[in-house]
């Protein structure tokens, strides 16, 4: 078979684990692709990086592709989210200093408790609480504001968000410049081993069903390059599901910690694929489900009912027209050309491109390309439903 190479830009978290795994594995070579994975210092010069074509594709926070087409930040540019590639995953941690506060208010650390622990932290507060998050368009701002603005204690001058990368969220803790971050793992278990933050919650806990990262490509090179799109898409799919088979989790963190692409030992890789987190130093891990996942109830379809919901967030962020803004994250999330890539192998797809957010409590059963499949729970944690027209 003749290899076409390809470079896809990527950061060290574990959510990345589907290239790690199309690469090591072979996925990737049965499609034809000489995969290229190259690691990215930040999200900005990732983001730069593909805008400008050095690289063809990328891992990337599920709000990047639609931000950077509404020409947010950076070098504008007409993105494409091709894929999801891992929903959840995320974690909201407070310093020690915050901890000690909200325990000595009567606040006991359950892990799953949204209002309660907002309630907390607000009462416990008098200056403004100082929170960390990747990137300024990531679904880990979108998740906290989302979560924090329903408490009945908020005020937009209680909280100031700033941006920190992963890998340093640890020290902006220990060095007392935050009081809150929302990160990616293994940076919140880092920050937990090594600033003696506490985790308090998953970000699943306030969206169970939300799109952390996709496979981004730019417009103009994936319509020009269809057969490689295809190509990369099945093997990353193939990928995902090998990972979310709970028998291969030891396997895929021995890979992911051999491998030089994370540069991580095995006990920062593991929880977030186990799904047993640590809260606090001494403590016994909590088994956390959901927590992350690459493959189970569509979590790859790129859906259009997701897009738009970012681009709400986007419009209220920037005073942009919402319909609009919505336009083009529908058309940034292609599930045409995801159809396109899977069709072919006869996988069971949606039978819609868009659904109702927020709407299933439980698994759930709904049409698709070959009679029915079951998504779902995707509760957001206060009941919300996110409906629209157009989808």
């Amino acid at each position: 078979m003749k290899m076409t190479q390809v470079h896809c830009g990527y950061l060290p978290l574990v959510d990345c684990a589907p290239l790690v795994i199309a690469k090591e594995l072979t996925f990737a070579a049965e499609e034809g692709l000489d995969l290229v994975l190259m690691r990215q210092p930040s999200w900005s010069a990732l983001r730069d990086r593909l805008a400008v074509g050095h690289i063809q594709f990328a891992h990337m926070l599920s709000p990047m592709p639609i931000a950077m087409s509404l020409k947010l930040g950076g070098i504008p540019a007409r993105i494409d989210a091709l894929m999801v590639m891992s929903v959840n995953g995320t974690v909201i941690g407070v310093s020690s200093d915050l901890d000690r506060k909200m325990q000595g208010a009567g606040w006991r650390n359950t892990f799953d408790d949204p209002q309660t622990t907002a309630k907390a932290i607000f009462e416990v507060s008098s200056a403004p609480i100082r929170i960390g998050v990747p990137f300024p368009f990531s679904m880990h701002r979108m998740l906290l504001e989302t979560w924090l603005t329903q408490s009945p204690d908020y005020s937009p001058d209680k909280i100031e968000v700033v941006t920190v990368p992963p890998p340093q969220m640890a020290a902006a803790v220990k060095e007392g410049k935050l009081d809150m971050f929302c990160v990616g793992e293994p940076w919140g278990s880092v920050a937990v081993q090594q600033s003696g933050a506490s985790l308090v919650l998953p970000g699943s806990k306030i969206w169970q069903f939300s799109p952390e990262k996709v496979l981004g490509a730019r417009h103009e090179w994936a319509e020009a390059n269809p057969s490689l799109c295809h190509a990369m898409i099945r093997a990353l799919y193939k990928a995902a599901n090998w990972l979310d088979k709970p028998e291969n989790i030891p396997l895929a963190v021995d890979i992911l910690a051999r491998s030089q692409h994370l540069d991580l030992p095995e006990n920062a890789i593991d929880p977030a694929l186990s799904q047993r987190i640590v809260t606090k130093l001494g403590e016994s891990a909590q088994q956390t489900e959901r927590f992350l996942s690459f493959h189970q109830s569509a979590a790859n379809f790129p859906w259009r009912s997701q897009a738009s919901w970012i681009a709400d967030c986007l419009a209220r962020w920037h005073d942009l027209d919402q319909e609009q803004a919505r336009a083009v994250a529908r058309s940034c999330f292609r599930t045409d050309i995801y159809r396109a890539a899977l069709s072919p192998m006869g996988i069971n797809l949606p039978g819609a491109s868009g659904k109702v957010e927020g709407a299933m409590d439980t698994p759930t059963a709904v049409a698709s390309t070959m009679g029915e499949m079951i998504l779902g729970p995707d509760r957001f944690f206060n009941g919300a439903i996110f409906d629209f027209e157009g989808v």
